[in-house]
């Protein structure tokens, strides 16, 4: 995630972390048609195991360490059986964009993959995770097992279970680098989707970041002050999810200052006219420092957040046709 201040982080207890870091059981989404959904833990804080170790060097953008985790991603993309968009059945697309920071063109090679919908193959949701962190600062490695390996092993699941059990829409799973350099990534992506997939047909986007660890069993699903018309379809995860699934973090008219809405990937979509749900936990200590380490996230906690994520996402798919009329 792209710096956020601190001052909402909350102080984690140790015995918290303790208590929820012993078990590795699945989480089971609650029936809602269709197959109940099973996200294992110890699936999810295996790939985060990976990408997260030191060989990784922290996976800033242009690194060494950052195309060894792209070659991870690429590998369990194909493996979890999602299809190509890139040229000669590549998963790798690179992206040219202008930095904001220098004005310097970068590039950023993003790893995407879909599952074409049984019902309505033409019409799209985009579900994205960044996999670049800020590498090695002072000989120090930033892991982010939190931000953002526990979303990015999100997708790699996620997409095994929808290759599976195909969805209504299509679905593209979307690996995005350079975040943290100002969202480039995601920037290049919505200027130039892929050629199968125009911009006019990708209804939502759906982002994870940060969803790995929190105390409080918290969830965040920021998106519905701007669009108000998936409230409805939240709230109906919220009532069978196994974390605690809040709204908000979205209004900066509101109670909470910290405004999130340009805080990750999902600015992207949302400067297009693209509505996103942007999922993650408020900050805790280790955000954006050497310390956030796979061995700091609650993998009881990650499964279930991923659970009401998937939840979420079948929600939506089952209703693409109409969230797509509130598109502008």
């Amino acid at each position: 995630m792209t710096f956020r201040s601190l001052s909402r982080a909350r102080p984690m207890l140790a015995a918290a972390l303790l208590a929820t870091t012993g078990g590795c059981a699945p989480a089971a989404v609650p029936a809602t048609g269709g197959t109940t959904a099973v996200i294992a833990a110890d699936a999810l804080m295996a790939h985060v195991s990976v990408l997260a170790a030191d060989s990784m060097e922290g996976r800033l953008i242009g690194t060494p360490g950052n195309a060894r985790a792209r070659a991870y991603l690429v590998r369990e993309f194909a493996g979890a059986g999602l299809q190509a968009l890139g040229t000669g059945g590549r998963f790798e697309l690179p992206v040219h964009v202008r930095s904001g920071r220098d004005s310097a063109v970068r590039t950023a090679i993003n790893v995407v993959g879909m599952i074409r919908g049984r019902v309505n193959p033409d019409r799209y949701m985009v579900v994205t995770a960044h996999y670049d962190h800020l590498g090695i600062r002072n000989g120090e490695i930033y892991n982010g097992a939190d931000d953002n390996a526990s979303g990015t092993a999100a997708l790699i699941e996620m997409a095994r279970w929808f290759a599976a059990n195909p969805p209504a829409h299509s679905l593209i799973f979307a690996a995005f680098d350079g975040e943290e350099g100002g969202l480039l990534g995601s920037r290049g992506f919505v200027a130039s989707p892929p050629p199968p997939v125009p911009a006019a047909a990708m209804v939502l986007n759906v982002n994870l970041d940060m969803v790995g660890r929190n105390t409080n069993g918290e969830l965040y699903a920021a998106g519905t002050s701007h669009y108000a018309f998936l409230r409805p379809y939240l709230d109906s995860v919220s009532a069978r999810a196994p974390v605690t699934l809040r709204l908000g973090h979205d209004d900066p008219g509101g109670p909470r200052a910290d405004d999130w809405t340009t805080q990750s990937d999902h600015a992207s979509f949302h400067r297009a006219g693209i509505p996103f749900v942007y999922f993650g936990v408020e900050d805790h200590p280790d955000y954006h420092r050497p310390t956030d380490d796979t061995e700091r996230l609650m993998p009881d906690f990650h499964a279930g957040a991923i659970t009401t994520i998937l939840d979420a996402i079948r929600v939506f798919d089952r209703n693409l046709t109409i969230i797509a009329t509130h598109r502008p």
